[in-house]
């Protein structure tokens, strides 16, 4: 298994240096903020996107100080938007851990995620990377869109594999295309080249999504038993979407129901987990996460061969092989 320690190591130096940037960039003046602020600091996770800002910026140029500041948007964008997604979600947790929403209640956390965008507008001003605003400020666009349209189509608890795709591209792709494409703007790349690694990063966004979806599914823990967190929240993901549209209509009808009226119940996953097996579902999820794949590297590998090459192939198979 690749360690994302062994993939940091072209741009171990910035990342170290980022991190302290990053404490200082978010601290302000309020006691109460400053605690949210290490509460969340604490939970530092693998810091994946400033990591695809930096190689992307070694990959067509070189790290350069607005490199920085594409690191810290993006960054700021990913945690203001987890912190509201807890609250969209009614969720009080977050990889084991307690959302800030579920310690401070959802007012804090709706607010101290308007706070680290509003940090991010400041940076971006104050340093005169207009180019890096435009290119989060779609991106956070189209998160936003993204997540309208699930809500929209999850309330009727039918969606097809296009309209799939598209929830994916602008909720998740975009967020890791907004990255790649800071990290040549940052590099001062030509248009383009930011262009390109733009798609790139939508090819590696969507392979990273369809390989959380495969989670659901996953036997998990002591007891072997898939978590099925997206079944219980009737959350339609790839493989169960696939499935259903193999399945004849009453089975289809059936499946819908039980997941409906399933209230978060262990056997009713199983049973949509054995369902989504015997259809193929799991299967067409490998295949398109790895064509996914195979798109983002062919992009890659049309840049010279280098340091920064190398990790970033790594990264983007870390993407479709990690554990969690």
């Amino acid at each position: 298994m690749i360690k994302l320690e062994d993939i940091q190591k072209p741009v171990s130096r910035e990342m170290k240096e980022f991190d302290t940037r990053f404490k200082s960039e978010v601290s302000g003046d309020i006691p109460l903020l400053n605690m949210v602020t290490r509460f969340v600091l604490r939970k530092k996770g693998k810091r994946m996107r400033p990591l695809f800002v930096f190689l992307t910026s070694q990959l067509t140029g070189q790290i350069t100080e607005s490199s920085y500041t594409a690191a810290s948007l993006v960054e700021l964008m990913h945690t203001a938007t987890l912190v509201h997604d807890d609250v969209v979600d009614e969720s009080h947790e977050r990889r084991g851990v307690f959302s800030v929403n579920a310690i401070w209640k959802s007012k804090v956390a709706v607010l101290f995620g308007d706070y680290l965008l509003a940090k991010g507008l400041i940076l971006a001003v104050e340093k005169k990377n207009y180019e890096l605003l435009e290119i989060v400020s779609h991106a956070s666009k189209e998160m936003s869109e993204g997540e309208l349209l699930q809500i929209q189509k999850s309330r009727s608890l039918n969606i097809d594999i296009d309209t799939y795709y598209d929830v994916i591209r602008m909720k998740t792709a975009s967020l890791i295309a907004s990255c790649t494409a800071c990290g040549a703007q940052a590099a001062g790349a030509g248009p383009e080249i930011v262009k390109k690694v733009h798609l790139m990063g939508i090819q590696i966004g969507m392979a990273f999504q369809i390989k959380d979806d495969l989670f659901d599914y996953q036997q998990h823990g002591a007891i072997g038993k898939p978590t099925g967190n997206d079944i219980k929240d009737k959350k339609f993901t790839l493989p169960l979407i696939y499935a259903l549209h193999q399945a004849e209509h009453t089975k289809r009808k059936a499946i819908i129901k039980k997941i409906k009226n399933g209230k978060r119940s262990q056997h009713v996953v199983n049973e949509v987990v054995q369902f989504v097996m015997d259809l193929g579902g799991i299967d067409f999820a490998k295949a398109k996460m790895e064509e996914y794949k195979s798109a983002a590297m062919e992009i890659l590998f049309s840049f010279p061969e280098s340091h920064a090459r190398n990790s970033l192939r790594d990264l983007v198979e870390y993407t479709v092989s990690r554990k969690k």
